[in-house]
């Protein structure tokens, strides 16, 4: 007898959520897109197997899992409130934003008055790590939510590891994320010092690559830096979104995050230079246009 295919509503198809959705309608899953901007979700559709709806309710109407990648708190927090009244008892709702743990601890304990899960579930890996279905996903939530998820998020994912309950996701991203805006300030000097001495970045790089200098962003991001090409990835205005929750949280829970609040005013200077929507790795460019 043939397993029927598992109701899925995705809400927010942008370069990460697109993808991602894609993979879950190659799964055999029965995916209802919505996004803001239909044009989006038309262009999914013909990419894709699926249907679209036109709000975020009647999306998720009869769906068995809901899944959002959205923007910012206030994003998440409306689509999310949109949605709640077309939610059956039993729905699981993950959301694949990075948004505050605040914002996720509160959609779990409205959303449960409601007999629905919550998982939060931010994700790393990028665009490209969308595309290829493989993710690394930080949940927070109950053990029983995140396990009726976890099928369907191996559809793009290569990782997916359950942190703890409610926000705890968020916050695992958190750590990714200061983790990142120190090592990128670290390659983008480095790239400038070998720059500046003359080295042919490629022989360095296949020098210090292979020992404990090495990293994704050395991996991806150290020849674009040379290149000063940066209008792809992750953008910075996405960076300092995450920085600010980041340094908000640390604010509420006593940790010192001294370079990661330098490197977020770094990323400011990148911003005032008309770099908001370049690649996280033009750190560079602030270092070399101060010449």
């Amino acid at each position: 007898m043939t397993k029927p295919a598992l109701n899925v509503a995705f809400l927010g198809l942008g370069v990460m959520g697109g993808p991602m959705a894609g993979h879950l309608a190659a799964q055999g899953c029965a995916v209802t897109v919505y996004n803001r901007t239909p044009a989006r979700a038309e262009a999914w559709l013909k990419a894709h197997q699926g249907r679209a709806a036109p709000t975020p309710d009647a999306a998720v109407a009869g769906a068995d899992l809901v899944f959002a990648c959205l923007g910012d708190d206030p994003d998440v927090a409306s689509v999310i409130e949109k949605a709640a009244v077309g939610l059956k008892a039993g729905t699981v709702v993950v959301d694949h934003t990075t948004a505050s743990p605040a914002l996720a601890r509160r959609l779990h304990a409205e959303l449960a008055e409601l007999g629905v899960g919550f998982v939060d579930a931010p994700v790393s890996g990028g665009q490209a790590g969308a595309e290829k279905g493989a993710l690394s996903v930080m949940c927070g939530g109950a053990d029983a939510d995140v396990a009726r998820a976890r099928a369907a998020m191996e559809a793009y994912s290569a990782r997916i590891v359950h942190i703890g309950p409610a926000g705890a996701g968020q916050l695992c991203k958190a750590v990714n994320q200061i983790c990142i805006a120190g090592l990128l300030q670290g390659l983008a000097e480095g790239v400038h010092f070998a720059a500046r001495s003359g080295l042919e970045i490629e022989r360095v790089l296949e020098a210090i690559s292979g020992g404990a200098a090495q990293s994704w962003q050395m991996d991806n991001r150290a020849l674009t830096m040379a290149a000063d090409e940066f209008e792809f990835g992750f953008a910075v205005d996405w960076m300092r979104k995450d920085l600010r929750i980041a340094l908000a949280e640390a604010r509420e829970n006593g940790a010192r995050l001294p370079v990661a609040a330098l490197v977020d005013q770094f990323y400011a200077d990148i911003q005032a230079m008309g770099g908001g929507r370049w690649d996280t790795s033009s750190l560079v460019r602030r270092l070399s246009d101060t010449d």
